[in-house]
């Protein structure tokens, strides 16, 4: 049985979450890969940090550069958050011929077309299911499965905060800053919850569908974006009344005309609608395509464990890619 070495760049929630996995579902992993797969290198900020998980203290380091520059490491799972230094790590390992899987979507997002070119130069793959909607399987499908279909429509429920704060709303009748600070204190929203919020978390997994989708790279600045900071409870009384359900859906549609319009902003959304139904911290991801028609992938979109499934889902791809 081949030895699969993993260099984690970060160790918080989705590091944390990647690690559980491989540790406790070693075996089973093993005997579907045929590989014994090692976190060998951790990268963490502070080495006395009591964690939520047991992680041996001999693999943790505050250097980067002892993980990007080990030669026995064949992959690495970059799990910092933002865009640097995140991206130039990135860039560095795959450079190196390290392959790299990243749940990192601002990063990917902002330097999508820089990313993907030194993947190709080096003969590396670069992996980022868990950008985008935390377990959903939705980015292997659209790569694989789905590849043959000209697609015309890729939307969603993209942000597990902001769909959270919606469904309070709609089901219990309260306010946005009250509902915010209920978030907040279940965790489902950050101290500072601005990129979620204002829609700029959803503008960067919109990025990156289309350029999945559509094969056309949008920075995520060019995508408009609305938040929901302004909906008010009158909005969304107004929205009970006429049947509907307000949702902050991220959505890229291709016209007849072969013009393509993106956008991330409340929407209100029919009770026919697949969306319609998804509700609190849930995500979705809703495709329309020539061949298969309708799909929408659902599930949890976000938190360590959910996140750090599909980071090893693609360590796992990667090793059938490239050993077996």
């Amino acid at each position: 049985m081949k030895q699969i070495n993993i260099g984690l760049l970060g160790i918080g929630n989705v590091g944390g979450g990647t690690y559980q996995i491989l540790n406790n579902n070693h075996d089973v992993i093993s005997e579907r890969t045929d590989a014994d797969i090692r976190v060998t290198k951790a990268l963490t900020h502070n080495l006395n940090k009591k964690r939520k998980f047991e992680i041996p203290s001999d693999i943790l380091t505050t250097n980067a550069d002892e993980i990007l520059n080990d030669s026995n490491i064949n992959i690495i799972v970059e799990a910092l958050g933002g865009i640097e230094p995140a991206s130039t790590y990135m860039l560095k390992a795959m450079q190196s011929g390290k392959h790299v899987v990243t749940a990192n979507k601002a990063a990917v997002a902002a330097n999508y077309e820089k990313l993907m070119t030194v993947a190709n130069e080096n003969n590396v793959m670069l992996l980022t299911e868990a950008c985008v909607a935390g377990a959903i399987p939705a980015l292997a499908s659209i790569q694989t499965s789905l590849q043959g279909n000209r697609f015309y429509e890729v939307s969603g429920i993209l942000n597990g905060t902001t769909n959270y704060i919606m469904s309070k709303m709609y089901n219990e009748g309260l306010a946005y800053a009250d509902v915010l600070k209920d978030a907040q204190a279940k965790g489902f929203a950050e101290a500072d919850p601005t990129d979620d919020v204002m829609g700029y978390d959803i503008a960067n997994k919109l990025s990156i569908l289309v350029a999945l989708t559509f094969n056309q790279y949008i920075h995520p600045k060019d995508i408009p974006t609305v938040g929901i900071t302004n909906i008010t409870k009158e909005d969304i009384d107004i929205a009970k009344t006429n049947g509907t359900k307000i949702k902050l859906i991220g959505s890229a549609i291709l016209s007849e005309t072969g013009k393509l319009s993106c956008s991330v902003k409340p929407v209100n959304i029919n009770c026919t609608h697949p969306l319609f139904s998804v509700d609190n911290e849930f995500n979705a991801v809703y495709l329309k395509g020539d061949a298969f028609g309708e799909l929408m992938y659902y599930g949890k979109g976000a938190g360590p464990l959910p996140t750090g499934s599909a980071v090893v889902g693609d360590i796992i791809s990667i090793i059938n890619n490239i050993w077996r």
